[in-house]
């Protein structure tokens, strides 16, 4: 699925504009990664393009159909979301319930829906918590569910909107897995909001929002690279990058001074 934001400008009132003649293409089957600080505006991008927001100035498309109050529904049924916080997303009594809520909804045979459910929670590695209550799981495997749940309704865009924020490292990791493994297996087009560098870097290419501009795009390799522009957008660059920008800005004699390089960037940090 492709998407097209032509010059949208986005204000909630006359002192917060949060996006100003802002241009963006998502090409079909293409992992971004919105990358911007609090209140750059990524965030309201995904508000946009679910119609819970209007704009005030210019245009979006959804697979070249105008986003308007009349295509709306139309096009929110080729998309799905998955929030922040795991905890709000439940909305059935068991994982089995939650998942079938949104399927019975478009009014699928029952059958269909029992054959999703399961083709969806073995997808993400959850079929034996089929019957389990949400409290019963940690942080990861609630957003392992919320995925399947995505996955379940055959949206060809899905929508990360800061799905990690709220996870450990350990769940963090394994739901950033399972985004790049649906993106590979599933030819989904993927939009995946966070201001996190490392979650990031998992994409295809990485739009850098600062106050509610452009400042960079491209492959995380390319990104990274620009070390300034991060730390202007109030961005935490990773120590891996750090280092690296530090031993390229500065000659090195031979192996002992590299490696003598290395220990002191690693101990300041």
């Amino acid at each position: 699925m492709k998407v097209r934001f032509n010059n949208v400008s986005f204000a909630y009132d006359e002192e917060s504009v949060v996006l100003k003649n802002f241009n963006l293409t998502i090409n079909d089957g293409e992992m971004v990664a919105i990358l911007g600080h609090n209140g750059s505006g990524k965030s309201t991008i995904a508000k946009i393009m679910m119609g819970l927001l209007e704009v005030e100035k210019g245009e979006i498309y959804i697979n070249d159909k105008l986003l308007n109050m009349e295509t709306i529904e139309e096009c929110r049924n080729h998309m799905s979301i998955i929030f922040q916080n795991p905890d709000n997303q439940f909305v059935g009594v068991t994982v089995k319930d939650d998942i079938a809520f949104g399927l019975e909804n478009k009014q699928l045979p029952r059958e269909e829906i029992l054959n999703r459910i399961h083709k969806y929670l073995c997808l993400v590695s959850m079929e034996d918590f089929i019957d389990h209550a949400p409290e019963e799981l940690s942080g990861g495997q609630k957003q392992r569910v919320a995925i399947a749940g995505a996955l379940a309704m055959e949206s060809e865009l899905m929508i990360f909107d800061e799905s990690t924020s709220m996870l450990d490292p350990k769940g963090t990791k394994e739901v950033n897995e399972m985004i790049k493994k649906i993106k590979n297996e599933n030819n989904k087009t993927i939009i995946v909001i966070t201001h996190n560098l490392e979650e990031a870097s998992y994409a295809d290419r990485i739009v850098v929002l600062n106050n509610g501009e452009v400042v960079a795009d491209g492959t995380p390799k390319e990104v990274f690279k620009k070390i300034e522009v991060l730390e202007v957008s109030g961005l935490k660059t990773m120590e891996s990058v750090s280092i690296i920008h530090n031993l390229k800005n500065k000659e090195y004699k031979n192996k002992k001074e590299i490696e003598e390089a290395l220990w002191e960037l690693t101990f300041n940090e």
